[in-house]
This record gives C-alpha cells, structure tokens and sequence, in this order.
C-alpha cells in the first residue's frame, strides 16, 4: 500500500531527513510532503502582498499564505507524522495535529517522554505516539505491508 505522509513540526533537527533516508533504505512506498522548513522564507511568506509596519499584520499575512500549502497537503496526506521538539513551542504543529484531527485524519506525534504532558490532548487524538523516528518506520513498515 503506498502512503501520502505529511511532515509537520519542528525544524531543528535532522528528523525528516532520518524518516526519508529510512523510509528509502526500507523501500516503503511512501511520498513525503511537509511545511516550508525554511523559518526566515516562511516567515516571509506573506511579504508579496505588501509591506507591513506591524509585526502582527506581517506574521498574519505569512500565516495565511503557509496555511494555503499546509491544508491542501494534510488534505491530500493519507497519514501526518507530527513532531515536537524540546526546545521551541511548535504551536504550529499543535494546529496541524489538530486539523488532522477535526478532518478525521491519521496522525502520529512524535516526540520525547519529557513533553507528555503538555501534549496530552494531542496525543490522545493521535493514532500513536513514538519517541524515535525508527519506531516510527516500524510502524510505517507495518501498515504498508501488502
């Protein structure tokens, strides 16, 4: 079975680049997508619209030009891999978790056992929670098996 995975969350560390390499080295049938993991061209996103005096209206703008690409891949996503890390808020991927939620879609978090409980709502939505990306192919490596 090939999977449509979207990639949300935190982007200072090397895990999207550990689930595509293993996911290659496995030979799962697997497309990933994810979030604009470059913080100043996101932050930016909205910049074409017009220059803005006030931080808000800049974010703002930049937030709703990101969303535009967000939904439409969670939208086309079979299943989202969401990831929290320790050391930034990812409010971000907390709305993402939450989107794959309210549209019924499958996701896992990932994320280490020091975050459980700020996360608790979101992880008792998701499908599974895992700590490393290798339990995560695992369970990838499972639900693609013909």
């Amino acid at each position: 079975m090939a999977l449509r995975i979207y990639l949300s969350g935190e982007i200072h560390s090397k895990w999207r680049e550990e689930m595509i390499k293993g996911a290659l080295e496995q030979h799962l049938p697997i497309t990933f997508t994810s979030a604009v993991t470059d913080h100043e061209a996101s932050d930016a996103a909205g910049d074409p619209l017009g220059k803005e005096t006030k931080p808000y209206w800049r974010d703002h703008k930049s937030a709703r030009v990101n969303s535009i690409r967000t939904k439409t891949l969670i939208e086309k996503s079979d299943l989202a891999i969401v990831r929290f890390g320790d050391k930034y808020k990812q409010w971000n991927a907390a709305f993402d978790a939450g989107y794959c939620a309210a549209l019924g879609k499958p996701y896992i978090t990932l994320h280490d056992e020091s975050i459980i409980h700020p996360l608790k709502e979101v992880d008792a939505a998701a499908m599974a929670w895992a700590e490393t990306t290798a339990q995560v192919l695992e369970i990838l490596k499972y639900i693609t098996k013909d």
